[in-house]
């Protein structure tokens, strides 16, 4: 049994033969939690959180045996967009004469980054501590003790632990949404990735990573200027340049292998994420009115997450897809006044799309966009429609 009310929540039935869980009660906070040992009858809570917190009662045919108070010390997580403020809050309306309030960071709550202490008249952030990560970024509201933090980082990231009076009261794990700079590019063309630097210091380490791999750094401690182009099967060979004075990189005549997510970092702090796509040249395509057209797109094979659109017009109108994460295949062919009704045909196979029974006012302009996983990539052809 479990809670003021006692729900039933597990029992073992020898007369009715009955061994059952109910996880399905008080709107499921149980769900798949519960394992009940039919040899003994002891009760397994699995992956425990605050709202398990509470009485649970053993009842032995009908007699209640034994009670358990069961509390939970949990983190409340919280998430943020990169560069907001956030605000942690220390749930008080008031502090008093003798309260000691400290805000701490870390997993085991071990750095002083805040406080207020009545005791001392003593009201401080600490904000040179760890490397100065939070230098200029922690205000303390003197009346409640909450703490914000303006204009989220990553290196902010972590726990944080509220003390009263030197009582653990409040746990905080935050995450951080990171921005992304989304870039695309035309196949063949140079692509600058900015750094944002004006300079760089003496003691300055600046890194560049494509996902996970170092591609080129600058270290100014180890007194080292590299690019590793020669990583990844040599995909960058002869395509980095990174300018020493900004730290800026180029990637020399782009090519599908190179898009992604590329990461700056600055002394092991990550600055800056681009997704980076690519869009090929325009294929022009002529044909005559009342034939079929195919429009390929060069793939062979579609993966279980991918995405392959295809759009139609100065207005990018969708007009086909096959949606593999919404498991959702259709061509959209009342769009536009109708004009490509009963016209459309998309393999399911390739993603390629066929206009059949072609007229002039399907000329235009039709680009396939391909996401695959995070990745982008776009194809355009340019149609144009003669007369019989």
């Amino acid at each position: 049994m479990f809670g003021d009310e006692n729900t039933l929540i597990a029992e073992i039935n020898k007369r009715a033969d009955r061994i059952t869980v109910y996880d399905d009660v008080l709107d499921g906070r149980f769900r798949d939690r519960l394992k009940l040992d039919n040899q003994t009858g002891s009760l397994t809570i699995i992956n425990i959180r605050p709202e398990h917190a509470g009485d649970y009662s053993v009842q032995i045919n009908g007699l209640r045996k034994r009670k358990f108070s069961v509390s939970v010390h949990g983190w409340v997580f919280v998430i943020v967009t990169e560069g907001i403020s956030l605000s942690l809050n220390s749930d008080l309306t008031e502090i008093k004469d003798d309260d000691v309030i400290q805000w701490k960071f870390g997993l085991y709550g071990d750095t002083l980054i805040a406080e207020i202490n009545k005791r001392a008249d003593r009201i401080a952030v600490y904000d040179d501590v760890l490397d100065g990560r939070f230098r200029d970024r922690l205000k303390l509201n003197n009346q409640t003790g909450s703490l914000t933090i303006p204009k989220m980082r990553t290196e902010q990231i972590g726990y944080y632990t509220l003390q009263i009076n030197g009582v653990r009261e409040k746990k905080f794990r935050v995450g951080i949404y990171e921005s992304v700079t989304s870039v695309s590019v035309k196949e063949g063309d140079s692509l600058s990735l900015n750094s944002d630097l004006t300079e760089i210091k003496d003691d300055d380490v600046i890194q560049w990573k494509y996902e996970e791999t170092l591609i080129a750094e600058i270290n100014k401690r180890a007194d080292r200027i590299a690019v590793y182009d020669d990583v990844l099967d040599g995909r960058f060979r002869n395509r980095l340049k990174l300018d020493t004075q900004t730290g800026s990189l180029t990637i020399t005549k782009m090519r599908t292998e190179q898009i992604g997510y590329y990461y700056l970092q600055i002394n092991g702090v990550r600055e800056k994420k681009f997704s980076v796509g690519i869009y090929g040249s325009v294929t022009s395509v002529s044909v005559k009115e009342g034939e079929s057209l195919s429009l390929n797109s060069d793939l062979t094979e579609i993966k279980d997450d991918d995405v392959i659109q295809w759009r139609f017009g100065d207005e990018y109108t969708l007009i086909a897809e096959i949606n593999k994460r919404a498991d959702r295949i259709a061509v959209y062919d009342d769009v536009l006044d109708g004009r490509f009704r009963d016209r459309l045909k998309l393999d399911n196979q390739t993603g390629s799309l066929t206009i059949i029974n072609i007229t002039s006012e399907h000329a235009g302009y039709f680009e396939l966009q391909l996401k695959f996983s995070y990745k982008f990539l776009s194809k355009a052809y340019r149609v144009s429609v003669s007369g019989e």
